[in-house]
């Protein structure tokens, strides 16, 4: 298996995960810290410029997913 094999298998469970539970993964569940950590060095590695051109479209729809489904303060 390639690292884009390995990348996209990665990509499809954060996406999966979210749209089955209408959530980001939580840095309080230790079930969910491995997705929590690829979101994060994903994002990291979007901000500095090296996240391969093939993955950053695919990358950016997944951010715009989680944006959907972030936490709204339900006290304002």
């Amino acid at each position: 298996m390639t690292q884009d094999d390995l990348w996209k298998l990665k990509y499809n469970e954060v996406k999966d995960f979210m749209e089955t539970n209408h959530r980001n993964p939580s840095k309080h569940r230790v079930e969910e810290h491995l997705m929590l950590n690829w979101l994060k060095h994903n994002r990291k590695l979007m901000n500095a410029g090296k996240l391969k051109v093939s993955r950053l479209t695919m990358f950016k729809e997944l951010l715009a997913l989680g944006e959907e489904y972030k936490r709204v303060n339900q006290f304002i």
